[in-house]
């Protein structure tokens, strides 16, 4: 079983280093009984073709870490995403296997991603945690799939809040963005939710 973390890098610079060393060591612990802790920043060196932009540095690792690439990051424009039932579906931890959620993405039809319902509540989108502004303040599931670092970071500084989303609460929300490590909250986003 192998995992992975995605690490935004900016102009050479690697980017909530912490939140990541903490999701893999804990995964580690929990997954493989391992004890010791790995500093990624000792295994991350940005290559000098990589030193000025923004790219996406993946790290993929079990009980050690197995390898380290980087590629240049390209904008997913998500304009449309549609409501799936999953209530099998498990992905608590960044596993290198995404074979669940690709089979999920199968179901989007003429949307661009999906929101992901398990037991009734909503999860996540395929690739990144999701955020809903209700007018006030942006809000996230509290019933995530995977407990992403953007996530944990923006929770951390006080910047979103947790709660229970449902499919029937989705309507009272003016705006719903996605976020992961190479996305932040888009404030101006204008995606529509199809059912």
């Amino acid at each position: 079983m192998m995992l992975f973390e995605t690490i935004k890098t900016e102009n050479g610079n690697i980017l909530n280093i912490t939140g990541h060393n903490q999701r893999m060591n804990r995964s580690r612990r929990l997954l493989f009984n391992t004890h010791d802790q790995i500093n990624l920043v000792s295994h991350i060196r940005v290559p000098d073709e990589c030193s000025e932009g923004v790219f996406k540095c993946r790290v993929i690792y079990g009980k050690r870490i197995e390898k380290v690439e980087f590629e240049r990051v390209v904008p997913q424009n998500i304009r449309k995403l549609r409501l799936i039932t999953a209530n099998g579906i498990e992905y608590s931890h960044k596993y290198a296997d995404r074979s669940a959620l690709t089979a999920l993405l199968t179901m989007k039809e003429d949307c661009d991603d999906i929101i992901i319902v398990k037991n009734g509540l909503v999860t996540d989108a395929s690739f990144a945690n999701l955020v809903f502004f209700d007018g006030q303040k942006w809000i996230t599931p509290s019933t995530p799939l995977l407990r992403g670092t953007r996530r944990q970071l923006l929770l951390d500084q006080g910047m979103i809040s947790e709660a229970v989303i449902r499919p029937r609460d989705l309507p009272g929300f003016s705006r719903v963005s996605l976020i992961n490590a190479m996305r932040d909250i888009d404030r101006e986003s204008q995606i529509l939710i199809c059912t």
